[in-house]
């Protein structure tokens, strides 16, 4: 696991849990519980009990199990097949190369330093009311859904079954619309979440560079991981107070961007671009790229 997946989790969990819409939840159990898709469809006024023919109770019946044919053999398994072997040649003994350095160990917990971050904290309170505005919408989208069957409940009698099914398909499309609609402004806000944290990654991978070379630490280690540990080692809260200082805050998509739309106008670097510079090898061409984009160091914080 990277050095930074843990963080990832923990502060994309905190700034955006996915958008939970009991609304949307109550529709679609409301649609498997029922037949019509989740809309409640009344009954046509119905004649006098005194005249009204005896309804005809249908019984379901069982669908008879596929039988296999009594002639045909049952398929054992088949064995694994026998393949050729070819000989492999015989790796000889390397020599003896110089040893590594002495390993000078330093400890990190990189949640504690998302839970520092005042970054953190500000894409935090704005992403979480977003969802929070999200979810509102969802429940009065609920409670227009609920008014709509009402009155369709109301005026069954007045109604015809064309006319009923007519406008029990307006409350489909309208139900499917929305649905759309959430699920779209929930994929903004996690990707605007997304956007906020890579910036926090990427100023953070450089930051513990330079912590632990001024420490002289060449191994930084996950404090989680290690049962023991002085506090000379723990550079978790000078990590978090350069980083303040660097990085106090962060770029948030507005409300009303898409992210991909942004990232596809090409006003700023995008995440392409540093796939884009990886790939391209050596010569003029990749020479020109690289002058052309911005340095990013190694990250040291999603080395498996």
């Amino acid at each position: 696991m990277s050095l930074f997946s843990a963080a990832r989790f923990m502060a994309a969990s905190a700034l955006l849990a996915s958008v939970s819409l009991p609304s949307l939840a109550q529709a679609q159990a409301a649609q498997s519980s029922s037949g019509n898709g989740g809309w409640f469809v009344p009954k046509t006024a119905q004649p006098a009990p005194a005249q009204a023919p005896h309804a005809v109770r249908r019984v379901p019946v069982a669908q008879p199990m596929p039988q296999q044919d009594g002639d045909e053999p049952m398929q054992q398994p088949e064995a694994p097949p026998v393949l050729p072997q070819p000989p492999i040649p015989d790796s000889p003994d390397l020599p003896k190369g110089a040893p590594p350095p002495a390993a000078l160990l330093g400890v990190i917990s990189i949640p504690t330093v998302m839970r520092l971050s005042s970054a953190a904290a500000e894409a935090q309170r704005v992403l979480g009311e977003r969802r929070d505005k999200l979810a509102a919408a969802a429940q009065k989208e609920q409670a227009g859904w609920r008014v709509e069957q009402q009155k369709l409940q109301e005026s069954a009698r007045t109604l015809t079954s064309e006319q009923i099914q007519l406008r029990e398909r307006h409350l489909q499309e309208r139900r499917a619309k929305a649905q759309r609609d959430f699920a779209n402004r929930a994929r903004i806000i996690q990707e605007a979440a997304n956007v906020s944290l890579n910036q926090i990654e990427r100023e953070l991978v450089r930051i513990v560079r330079q912590v632990a070379a001024s420490h002289s630490m060449n191994l930084v280690l996950h404090s989680e991981q290690v049962a023991l540990h002085v506090d000379g080692q723990d550079i978790t809260e000078e990590t978090a107070k350069v980083l303040n200082r660097i990085l106090p805050h962060v770029f948030i998509p507005a409300e009303d961007v898409d992210p991909e739309v942004l990232a596809k106008s090409g006003k700023m670097p995008t995440t392409a671009d540093e796939d884009t510079a990886s790939q391209v090898g050596p010569g003029p061409a990749g020479e020109s790229a690289a002058a052309q984009a911005p340095a990013a160091p190694a990250s040291i914080l999603r080395k498996h």
